[in-house]
């Protein structure tokens, strides 16, 4: 084995994001992020080297070594209290894991932006000084702005980051602020001048995943005569928050996009010498495999259903943590369920989150133990979504049903709508309780559904209106349930919940009218409406004696078979 192949066999290929804001930039998105969690969200994404770099300070690498140096000197004089010292050992933890580089995105004249980034070794004060000797007016060292007045044009920017020692980097050479002055009506020799000086050792770009003749990467290949110069082109986040805005698809967050180096060990002296080189190869954009899959995100963009429900607070003010307790109920009184606190079902908002899971957590069980009986095993733990912490609860289908709230309040699960249970609902789920089996329905519901024949098994979502009867002026309905036949009789518009009510008054003052509905055979199409966000249907099916059955508020998982073919058309 040669000796050149056995030092290539020691290189491996690195994740690095080299642009990365904290709360020290003033534009940045979430004020609230600590640099703790900068950190954390640097080993999440498995990256192994990134680079601070707010807008013409160092504000935020100063205040992450003050925190460490006032943490390091607690622990020396035996005054560390458990909080602190759990950061401590946290720095620490995620210093040995990720390097972190200090330095500044540089705004030239004519607004041109640059990344400056040093040895970790590199003082506070020397980085300070360099701020100074590129015109950065002393008041505005801290600022953290991408607007700091008259400073230091491009090329004596490259120069004065080059003899300082940094790693010289065009920021979004092909975007705004970039020195590729892409969109512009001019640039002739300055841009040339500006992507081919010495003292520039690369090009962010924000194309490089993308193929053919026209990326950056290509067009400074060096085979372009005013362009001799190849130039090392990278790509990174620019993170002004902590993950991607789901509304907003180029506001990424730490890691969101990577470069990959070749290096023989994670230093700022190897990863300069990648860029002060000539091997071309030894950097390429990181393609990670398939993001984790969120679980939360993938169940708010189903919505609340009879399965699961959303939460935004568990806050007892305004009745928020009595209506989660009322949803373990209706859930273990139904199939049992999955509840989510800190996010609203419309995947668009962003999660707020529970700031202290564990907190959160211990009330919740505390709350369930006190307010339900009998007695039900719930579990709960967290789950990450989109940067925020949310808590799940799994609730499991009962076995010792009916269960209530404060031992009276009974609650049942009907599509997304959580409810005090009717009469017949109680005594079904006695019933179910003193007979593990379907729940009885009346004899005289029951011969009188012997004697009609469907040859196609109804949807499995929704409602059917099966009779109605008038007493003293007032409609009363038997109502089935489409997804469990459970029959509840003598409801009323004004005791029916949501879907029911609207099933109810279509029934009462939209009579059905046959040519009005679409056929298939003896299925078929009456038509739509929309309710939460989500389309529902208004089916229609003949039985063996012609009469007609209209199903109501059916959702996509209950089409099956012949129905889907109404999906399909729609």
């Amino acid at each position: 084995m040669s000796k050149d192949r056995s030092e290539k066999e020691k290189y491996s290929w690195r994740r690095v994001d080299l642009h990365i804001h904290t709360p020290a930039s003033a534009c940045y998105a979430e004020p609230n992020v600590t640099y703790l969690d900068i950190l954390r969200k640097a080993e999440e994404k498995g990256l192994d080297i990134i680079a601070i770099t707010d807008h013409n300070t160092v504000a935020g690498c100063a205040a992450m070594a003050k925190e460490i140096e006032e943490l390091t000197l607690l622990e020396r004089l035996n005054r560390l209290r458990a909080q602190e010292k759990q950061r401590l050992e946290e720095y620490r933890r995620l210093g040995d894991k990720v390097l972190v580089l200090p330095g500044f995105e540089f705004t030239a004249t004519l607004g041109f932006h640059i990344l400056g980034i040093f040895s970790e070794k590199t003082s506070i004060r020397e980085l300070e000084h360099i701020l100074l000797d590129l015109n950065i007016p002393p008041d505005k060292l801290d600022a953290g702005s991408t607007e700091v007045g008259a400073t230091t044009d491009v090329l004596t920017a490259y120069r004065i980051i080059d003899e300082a020692g940094g790693l010289v980097i065009a920021a979004h050479a092909n975007s705004s602020h970039g020195v590729a002055m892409q969109g512009l009506g001019f640039g002739g020799q300055t841009k040339i001048a500006y992507t081919q000086d010495p003292h520039l050792h690369a090009l962010e770009v924000t194309d490089l995943e993308k193929k053919g003749r026209r990326t950056t990467a290509s067009f400074y290949s060096g085979s372009k005569p005013e362009y001799p110069r190849r130039m090392h082109c990278i790509q990174g986040s620019d993170a002004h928050r902590l993950n991607r805005d789901p509304h907003d698809r180029n506001a990424l967050g730490v890691g969101d996009r990577v470069t990959e180096v070749l290096l023989p060990e994670v230093s700022f002296e190897a990863l300069k010498a990648v860029f002060l080189g000539d091997d071309f190869a030894r950097t390429r954009p990181y393609r990670p495999a398939k993001a984790p899959f969120d679980h939360v995100r993938a169940a708010r963009e189903q919505g609340p259903s009879i399965v699961q429900s959303f939460h935004e607070s568990m806050a007892k003010k305004g009745g928020r943590l009595h209506a989660i307790i009322c949803d373990v109920v209706a859930f273990a009184n139904a199939n049992g369920g999955i509840i989510y606190v800190g996010a609203r079902a419309d995947p668009k908002v962003p999660p707020v989150g529970i700031s202290n899971p564990e907190e959160a957590i211990s009330i919740l069980k505390a709350e369930i133990q006190r307010k339900v009986t009998p007695p039900l095993d719930v579990t709960i733990d967290s789950l990450e979504s989109e940067g925020k912490k949310i808590v799940r609860l799994v609730v499991p289908k009962g076995s010792d049903v009916p269960y209530a709230v404060d031992g009276t309040k009974i609650y049942v699960r009907s599509e997304s709508e959580t409810s005090l249970a009717l009469r017949d609902e109680i005594v079904q789920l006695v019933q179910q309780r003193l007979t593990p089996s379907q729940p009885e329905v009346t004899e005289e519901i029951e011969s009188a559904e012997e004697k009609a024949v469907l040859q196609i098994e109804p949807p499995r979502t929704g409602v059917e209106i099966i009779e109605t009867v008038e007493r003293k002026g007032t409609l009363y309905h038997t109502v089935k349930d489409l997804r469990n036949g459970n029959i509840v009789q003598n409801v009323t518009r004004s005791s029916a919940r949501k879907l029911w009510r609207y099933a109810i008054t279509q029934r009462e003052q939209t009579p059905v009218n046959s040519e009005e509905i679409t056929w298939h055979g003896d299925i078929g199409f009456w038509k739509t409406y929309k309710r939460g966000g989500k389309v529902r249907y208004n089916l229609a099916q003949r039985d063996s004696e012609g009469k007609i059955h209209i199903y109501y508020g059916v959702t996509e998982e209950g089409f099956h078979g012949e129905w889907r073919r109404f999906l399909e058309g729609e």
